[in-house]
């Protein structure tokens, strides 16, 4: 992977944890790489269960798929920020 897919998939990734943080109610206490790294991971499932249900590619913008993993990165959001308080309270 050259160094420009490298940011590109960073700066989804950063797009859509954001997203995903956005959708979950409430003060979700993971830190910002955290946020990214869970952003990057709905992505790619969000696009492979796309292409899996063959929406993937439609003419103009891919909302279906867009919609998919933001929903993925906010449950991502949510069982982790669930793990990660726990874990800071022992």
């Amino acid at each position: 992977m050259a160094v420009t897919g490298i940011i590109s998939a960073l700066i989804i990734g950063l797009v859509i944890g954001v997203l995903g943080r956005l959708v979950v109610p409430g003060r979700q206490s993971i830190p910002i790489w955290l946020t990214i790294v869970i952003g990057i991971v709905a992505a790619l499932i969000g696009t492979a269960l796309a292409a899996a249900f063959g929406v993937a590619d439609t003419k103009g913008i891919d909302w279906i798929e867009l919609i998919l993993q933001v929903v993925l990165a906010g449950i991502g959001v949510a069982v982790t920020a669930g793990m990660y308080g726990r874990r800071s309270v022992r």
